[in-house]
């Protein structure tokens, strides 16, 4: 026979307080993208039209909430829109339109457990990192979010397609395709001259 005994309900509370502690320590051990392997963190907008680019602080490449706080600030035509290239292999897009409007696209899913940024970038899409809600590899989030900059969701499909396309000529053929071409490299210049000088 089987007695109820408030010590095991205790000792099971404890265990699962145990096991999200364990979950939450797996979160904080990934490891900040370093000056070599953040390839670029720039911003993108329209001013009175005119496509423009801006270098970003590389913080902002490991910091998801500081990176649309940040877009959030930008006065462009439609909203600001952010892409984060990572070691080549990931590019996080988040598009800022008014304070509650955010769309984010992740190229490749399998880095959720290597960058800070994806992890988060994913979180909050209402995806639980490390449970079956996240695809082992692949695009997730907003494919359809450059459509209206003239990218559709079967424009960038075809791109992922490309497996010889690092996550730099992802983020270059979209911005060619949303014509901020010119604006998009000068600001990965300008990203990389800021990064030389410190």
């Amino acid at each position: 026979m089987s007695v109820w005994n408030p010590e095991d309900v205790a000792g099971d509370a404890a265990d699962e307080e145990l096991d999200q502690d364990e979950e939450f320590d797996d979160d904080d051990e990934l490891e900040d993208a370093d000056d070599d392997e953040i390839d670029f963190c720039v911003g993108l907008y329209r001013e009175d039209g005119v496509p423009t680019g801006v270098a970003l602080e590389a913080d902002l490449a490991n910091d998801f909430e500081g990176l649309i706080d940040y877009l959030q600030r930008i006065p462009g035509d439609g909203g600001a829109l952010g892409m984060v290239s990572l070691d080549s292999d990931v590019l996080v897009a988040v598009r800022v339109r008014g304070p509650r409007h955010v769309q984010v696209f992740i190229s490749d899913a399998f880095y959720v457990d290597t960058w800070p940024l994806v992890h988060d970038a994913i979180d909050f899409l209402g995806l639980d990192p490390g449970t079956g809600d996240v695809p082992e590899d692949g695009p997730i989030g907003d494919l359809d979010m450059f459509a209206d900059q003239g990218v559709s969701e079967m424009d960038l499909e075809a791109m992922l397609m490309d497996d010889d396309m690092t996550s730099e000529d992802l983020a270059e053929r979209l911005a060619e395709g949303m014509r901020f071409g010119t604006p998009f490299r000068k600001a990965v210049d300008d990203y990389w001259d800021v990064e030389e000088e410190e």
